[in-house]
């Protein structure tokens, strides 16, 4: 898959906690279905063993509708099971030494919570960033103070890479952060924690769709 393909629009990040009872494939499926445009696969404690296992399975689901995988932090796992790429936060290994490591098509988003730290990672090579927190969440604990949209807006202005934003977001509030500047938004809970995963993911993409035609 190039690169320059991606389409972020709608952003899934996964989280079991969240699922409640269901696996982590079962939502993927309703959510791509509709509308879901980016998967992410999130696994903080889970066994190597078991994220590497996972990983092939909704690899394989994926594989067939073009939609990229994405392994948080582990470039082990995402080397093992040839993912599409990897989210890196300001504590994983630094973007350069990852770029040597994974192939050259690889996709690498950087978390961002600044301008400053925006900039970096643009010239270090990221292929998009994730602005993280948009607004306070309580997925996420260990990131810094909400960027609002005045902190989407003064990013927007400093780097050219795609944006998405992470951190609170929901149906309610996407809009206004696509119209800030957000080039897709990241969600956790609005989709893994939703009665009817795929209903949510079909709503939430139609509120950005109809944000961007505004913009």
């Amino acid at each position: 898959m190039k690169r320059k393909s991606i389409d972020f629009t709608l952003y899934l990040v996964t989280d079991r906690i969240l699922s409640r009872g269901r696996s982590t494939l079962e939502i993927i499926k309703a959510a791509v279905r509709s509308g879901v445009t980016v998967v992410q696969l999130r696994e903080k404690n889970a066994s190597t063993k078991y994220f590497v296992e996972e990983g092939l399975q909704i690899k394989d689901f994926l594989k067939n509708r073009g939609i990229p995988l994405i392994i948080d932090d582990r470039i082990d796992v995402a080397l093992a099971i040839e993912a599409d790429g990897v989210h890196l936060g300001q504590d994983d290994m630094p973007l350069e030494f990852a770029r040597k490591i994974l192939p050259d098509e690889s996709i690498i988003g950087v978390s961002v919570g600044s301008a400053e730290e925006a900039i970096k990672a643009e010239k270090g090579g990221a292929d998009y960033l994730g602005l993280s927190p948009v607004y306070s969440t309580s997925t996420k604990t260990d990131t810094g103070p909400p960027l609002g949209l005045d902190g989407i807006r003064k990013i927007r202005e400093k780097v050219s890479v795609p944006l998405v934003g992470i951190g609170g977001l929901n149906h309610k509030n996407s809009a206004e952060v696509i119209k800030a500047g957000i080039t897709g938004i990241a969600v956790v809970s609005a989709i893994v924690a939703a009665e009817d995963p795929g209903k949510a993911a079909l709503s939430l993409k139609e509120i950005i769709q109809r944000a961007k035609n505004e913009t």
